[in-house]
């Protein structure tokens, strides 16, 4: 049918415009906090692009049902607007006709959030947590930075490297100022390499072809000893450890899993997926535009029930993260009152009914005949 196919092309033209522009939104954000941690040294520049690809992608499944629903408002607000739906009322046309088309736009969006939230997310928080373990281990922030002086955690040393080989994972031209030598003294070789103590978990830095330098030049105790490999204990002075976030964990981990974090993360994967259709009935009912009282009253309201709803279903989760719920009963009461609530305002904006009855007692006025 013709209004169905011009529904669903504008809805999805809206949608990618709206997608576009959140986007837009996230990425500048997002890529402004990577490169301050760049420009400290944390990662380097040439991974900012991958850490916020990765991260945009771990937020979609919780984009992609916004998106959808503010298209949806904004596409029957203009039908209303420009009193195409007063047209299509008058043909015999009503709300409950755009349930057809708007159920395939909910089947082919949910699709993709159930993909995104079971799938892709946690792959790209998995690949983010691979990425940053990748550049811990290298040059980063494993306590010795490409082309700066880094000074150790208890200050006994100070560590330059020029380059970072990663094809070899090699440092390349280091230069190293100690006071844990016998005397005070540097370091120079032309590579070296990380490398951890199995037992102790302690790092220690390898050089490989270099020299020391002990004592003062022209004193007669100075001394400069040539080397093959010599071993440096290096403490990074912002030193923390890394851990598989729960997000990224496998579907099947949380399923099996009798954590009460891991299951709240199960419980939140799929209440995403729930969260699509209910909010595709509110759109269609709250959506309606009077003209006395202009577009700002249906928007709020949705956007309210949007914070609302999305607040209840964090907050039903964050009571299973912390155990004090063992099932994944308050979730779903959640979703089937906020179900009920979006069907009973599409059937009052169906007959054209005001969404809060008047309670108020209405005075009768007896006629005498």
């Amino acid at each position: 049918m013709i209004v169905n196919k011009s529904f669903i092309t504008e809805v999805l033209r809206t949608a990618l415009a709206v997608t576009f522009v959140i986007i837009s939104i996230f990425l500048v954000m997002r890529v402004m906090g990577f490169l301050s941690q760049a420009a400290e040294g944390l990662i380097p520049v040439g991974g900012v692009m991958s850490l916020v690809t990765l991260k945009m992608i771990s937020y979609l499944d919780v984009m992609l049902p916004l998106m959808f629903y503010i298209a949806l408002i904004m596409v029957l607000n203009r039908w209303y607007s420009d009193q195409e739906m007063a047209v299509l009322a008058s043909a015999g046309i009503g709300i409950f006709h755009f349930l057809q088309p708007m159920a395939f736009l909910v089947a082919v969006i949910g699709g993709l959030v159930a993909f995104f939230s079971f799938y892709l997310t946690p792959l790209s928080l998995a690949q983010g947590y691979n990425l940053e373990q990748q550049y811990r281990q290298s040059n980063e922030v494993s306590g010795v930075i490409t082309g700066r002086f880094v000074e150790a955690k208890n200050g006994s040393a100070v560590y330059f490297v020029e380059n970072y080989n990663r094809r070899t994972a090699n440092y390349e031209n280091v230069f190293v100022y100690s006071k844990s030598f016998e005397r005070e003294g540097v370091v120079v070789a032309k590579t070296a390499y990380r490398t951890e103590d199995e037992k102790t978990q302690d790092q220690f830095l390898v050089l490989v072809n270099g020299s020391r330098y002990e004592g003062n030049p022209g004193s007669p105790d100075y001394r400069v000893v040539d080397f093959e490999k010599y071993a440096l204990r290096i403490e990074p002075k912002n030193q923390t450890r890394l851990y598989l976030p729960v997000r990224a964990r496998p579907n099947s981990e949380l399923i099996e899993s009798t954590d009460p974090k891991l299951k709240s993360e199960w419980y939140w994967r799929v209440a995403k997926v729930f969260t699509l259709p209910i909010l595709a009935i509110f759109a269609l009912a709250l959506s309606h535009v009077d003209s006395r009282q202009g577009k700002s009253t249906g928007m709020v309201m949705a956007f309210l029930v949007y914070l609302t709803y999305t607040n209840m279903l964090a907050y039903t989760v964050a009571l299973i993260k912390k155990g004090e719920a063992t099932t994944g009963t308050p979730i779903w009461m959640v979703h089937i009152a906020y179900l009920v609530l979006a069907c009973y305002c599409l059937y009052r904006r169906n007959y054209n009914l005001p969404l809060m009855p008047d309670i108020s007692l209405k005075r009768r006025v007896t006629v005498k005949g």
